[in-house]
């Protein structure tokens, strides 16, 4: 029997002001056409469908339309709540939508949830659990001490009927030690989120969400499959993918990846000002960084003309000795000139303010400029 593992979808997140519901859209109908040419028989959904717990009616047609896109294929669709998602929001009509072949969690309870598939080798147990703090767990475990997420995910295991003799998949969205990150995602503070491999010894496969790179942890069977999209600067390098578990008797499973196309890519450019002009047109979302020791003030404009998708732009040069970043979206038009040249100057002197001489040069220049046409 074959799945299609993919998670962090982060449906209604935005680059700086652009919204991405489209790139989604993109990335998602891919999803539906990787699993229909594979002759998948489900798709995990390891958490964080959308961005935010109260998501935009947009957001929510999005996915929507990729639900309705699998069912009509006859495709299942096993999904968990992950740390941005609203649970209640995620399991709101899971005893309605089952029907159509979509299994959401369910209220938590304390235990996993569990669904059986079975195929010409037996049953194959999807077990799925949301995402959980110690704080959702302590209440069912009154005779544990549960103070870490290891703890409380152990506990949750180990008080639900895992029959090791069958084959076992279970949906989490959990940090485990040892996993790469990124800078667009969330962990608790002072590592207590981090839970051990070996916790999950008893799953032939587990369908991991929370890590945007796609990765293996621990052992091939124990997988990240990364978001769908890049969403920060720190995923330039990523490949992004879905991940194929072709699952055959006890102890046989087969795993692949299928890369994922892009409907706009997020890049990084450096260089020269002049050579960044002459770069092709692109409307990738982009981080600019400029390295020239003089950098025109009218340079963000310039740059947009070639990249209208710029998200941030920056400058790296001996005077900044570091990357400065300038906001896109900053509106220039409510400021006086004094806070302009401000920003100007120490833009290009390491953040060190000008000497109030220099204001007293503006203010006269600006004074003998009063009533011209300029």
């Amino acid at each position: 029997m074959k799945f299609i593992h993919i998670a962090d979808l982060h449906i209604g997140r935005k680059m700086g002001d652009i919204s991405l519901l489209e790139d989604q859209r993109y990335a998602l109908s891919q999803v539906v056409s990787i699993a229909k040419e594979n002759d998948a028989e489900a798709v995990l959904i390891a958490g964080d469908v959308y961005n935010n717990s109260s998501p935009s009616a947009e957001a929510m047609t999005v996915f929507d339309e990729f639900l309705t896109a699998l069912v009509n294929e006859k495709i299942k669709v096993f999904l968990i709540s992950g740390n941005h998602d609203s649970n209640e929001r995620i399991s709101y009509f899971s005893s309605i939508v089952k029907h159509a072949g979509v299994y959401a969690t369910e209220k938590f309870e304390g235990m996993l949830q569990c669904i059986r598939l079975k195929d010409k080798y037996g049953e194959i147990m999807i077990h799925m659990m949301p995402f959980i703090k110690p704080a959702n767990v302590r209440g069912f475990f009154t005779d544990k001490s549960i103070s870490t997420y290891e703890q409380a995910v152990s506990a949750v295991i180990e008080n639900s009927e895992v029959d090791k003799s069958k084959r076992n998949i279970l949906i989490c969205h959990q940090f485990i030690t040892g996993a790469q990150i990124c800078e667009s995602e969330e962990f608790a503070v002072g590592g207590l989120d981090n839970i051990d491999a070996s916790v999950f010894d008893d799953f032939d496969y587990v369908a991991l969400g929370h890590i945007h790179r796609p990765q293996k942890i621990s052992r091939e069977t124990l997988r990240y499959s990364g978001s769908l999209f890049k969403y920060s600067f720190s995923e330039v390098s990523h490949k992004k993918s879905v991940t194929l578990i072709d699952v055959g008797e006890k102890g046989d499973i087969k795993i692949d990846t299928v890369p994922l196309k892009y409907l706009h890519d997020v890049r990084e450019i450096k260089g020269l000002l002049n050579d960044i002009m002459k770069m092709p047109y692109s409307e990738d979302y982009v981080r600019v960084i400029v390295n020239d020791e003089i950098v025109p003030p009218d340079a963000r404009v310039s740059i947009s003309t070639v990249f209208p998708n710029m998200i941030k732009f920056s400058i790296e040069n001996s005077k900044t000795n570091f990357n400065m970043d300038v906001n896109v979206t900053e509106n220039i038009e409510n400021k006086s000139v004094e806070q302009l040249f401000l920003d100007f100057y120490k833009m290009q002197n390491n953040d060190v303010e000008p000497p109030s001489e220099h204001f007293d040069i503006l203010r006269n220049i600006m004074k003998g400029l009063e009533g011209k046409n300029i």
